[in-house]
């Protein structure tokens, strides 16, 4: 990633309307939520979550597909993979121990989830 597209990425993320549309987006991966819906979800009137999306899909870090009617907003996690990655190469300057809580943070925040056992 170049460092043009890095800061187009943050800059989207730096508004707290996008940052929160982004994380629900997020959390609602990999189905992704109608427009109208999102705007309901976060108590934003249509024409400015619109505008929002406008701006996170310049930062390609949100895609859309129409669906009869609705566009389907889904975040891309490619994009924001490729973003943290830029953020962290070369973070710990060939010293590992440096970087090792961030990883373990993020690790344990992004394990999957165990299965719970049904008992008979």
């Amino acid at each position: 990633m170049e460092t043009h597209q890095a800061v187009l990425a943050l800059a989207a993320l730096s508004q707290p309307t996008r940052l929160e549309a982004f994380r629900a987006l997020v959390r609602h991966e990999p189905e992704g939520l109608a427009a109208g819906d999102l705007a309901r979800l976060l108590e934003v009137p249509q024409n400015t979550l619109s505008a929002h999306l406008s701006v996170l899909s310049r930062a390609r870090l949100v895609c859309s597909e129409r669906h009869s009617r609705s566009i389907i907003y889904r975040a891309n996690l490619g994009e924001f993979r490729e973003v943290a990655v830029f953020l962290l190469r070369d973070c710990c300057g060939g010293r590992p121990e440096v970087c090792e809580p961030v990883v373990e943070t993020l690790q344990s925040c992004c394990s999957p989830k165990r299965k719970e056992k049904v008992r008979a």
